[in-house]
């Protein structure tokens, strides 16, 4: 056996770490670009949540009354001109009005005309007395084939271009009896003596006729002598 001893293993020196690895350039545009899109993200969401904080905020109106010395302009409406009472009477009434020698056909073929217009005063028996007055025929002919009840015969004036009332005359004396009290069979008439006030210094006259109770007043008018 022998005394000799292996010789001792090598000692090394300490080898010093190794450098930090460098980034790339490739390494470099991937956190970059990674940095944009997590900014832009952000950037977005901010937007989206102020854009549905926006939406749900309800339209304010300002109720702030102007400073002193503001001038403020007021809405102007534009004026509406309003037709008088009488231009809309006219307007409506014009195409139903007649003269006073016309002659009134209703839809069921009866007829009303006027004649034999005359000036007078009623006497000391007439209602009302001592009233001068207009006096006039109303003729009533049934063409048609319905009987007509005269009964509910009806007549009334006006004068004036003011259209004064005027009062239905009557008087036995001057043979205004009044309206007929018969029923006017189809193909019949009957002429009805009438008569209105009417003040010698007056010429115009408005006359209003129906022959029965179902039909609407024919109105002539026009100057008497």
């Amino acid at each position: 056996m022998s005394n000799t001893m292996p010789p001792p293993p090598p000692v090394f020196p300490p080898q010093p770490p190794p450098p930090p690895q460098r980034k790339g350039a490739s390494n470099a545009v991937i956190i970059g670009s990674a940095a944009a899109v997590i900014a832009a993200v952000v950037v977005t969401g901010i937007v989206v949540v102020n854009s549905r904080d926006d939406d749900k905020k309800p339209e304010t109106t300002s109720s702030a009354e102007p400073a002193a010395g503001d001038d403020v302009v007021a809405d102007k409406e534009e004026p509406v001109e309003e037709e008088s009472a009488e231009e809309s009477e006219e307007e409506g009434s014009d195409a139903d009005v007649a003269g006073l020698d016309d002659t009134v056909t209703y839809d069921s073929d009866v007829e009303v005309k006027l004649s034999k217009f005359a000036r007078g005063t009623s006497s000391s028996y007439g209602s009302p007395e001592n009233t001068p007055y207009v006096k006039f025929g109303v003729r009533v002919k049934n063409n048609g084939k319905a009987t007509v009840d005269t009964s509910a015969f009806t007549a009334s004036c006006s004068y004036g271009k003011d259209g004064k009332s005027s009062e239905s005359i009557f008087d036995t004396e001057r043979g205004l009896n009044g309206g007929p009290d018969t029923k006017l069979l189809a193909g019949r008439s009957i002429t009805v003596t009438w008569a209105c006030e009417l003040p010698k210094a007056e010429k115009t006259i408005q006359i209003e006729v129906s022959p029965d109770m179902e039909s609407e007043s024919a109105i002539f008018t026009g100057d008497v002598r």
